[in-house]
């Protein structure tokens, strides 16, 4: 049997359709994956993407990718070195250890909010990054009282963040 043209197009057509509905992913079920990434001297340190939105009980896995230093993948609570909480009060705080490279560290965040994380080592490099899952609530990234007692954070951690409504407009933001 021969296909007319236009048996060939609806064809072509349902399978473009179906290639530009299927989602995003950032957005799909499967894992997200951030790299832990380095200059070839150690000057620069950084997560990639930096800032990424996913769905209630979606996992995330980083990896270094960075052949010369280890790395962690730490939230910011005050049960882990004595940071202030910077992820949602019913979450529950993590931390990798050391990673070393072309090791990986899964985790599956399931509860909204903003969750912002550091290694421990690059911090004060400038070391961080967002993490947005699901539609937070509007005072989700206030840590304004986050507890002066606590540790503060360095100025180039601060700077590092991306903007909520960035992360949630783009879904995807990588280091500038």
């Amino acid at each position: 049997m021969i296909a007319t043209r236009r048996q060939a197009l609806q064809a072509g057509g349902g399978l473009l359709a179906a290639v530009l509905l299927r989602p995003s992913p950032v957005l799909a079920a499967g894992a997200v994956e951030i790299v832990m990434q380095g200059t070839p001297d150690g000057s620069q340190v950084w997560f990639d993407p930096v800032g990424i939105l996913v769905q209630p009980g979606q996992t995330i896995r980083w990896t270094n990718r960075d052949p010369g230093n280890s790395h962690t993948v730490t939230s910011y609570h005050p049960s882990l070195f004595d940071r202030p909480r910077r992820i949602p009060e019913a979450a529950t705080p993590w931390d990798s250890d050391y990673l070393l490279p072309d090791e990986s560290f899964s985790l599956t965040l399931s509860v909204p909010g903003v969750y912002d994380y550091y290694c421990v080592p690059h911090e004060h490099a400038g070391m961080v990054g967002r993490v947005v899952v699901g539609t937070p609530s509007a005072s989700a990234a206030d840590y304004a009282n986050a507890g002066a007692a606590l540790t503060e954070l360095p100025q180039v951690a601060l700077a590092g963040f991306p903007d909520v409504a960035a992360i949630i407009a783009a879904a995807v933001v990588h280091r500038e």
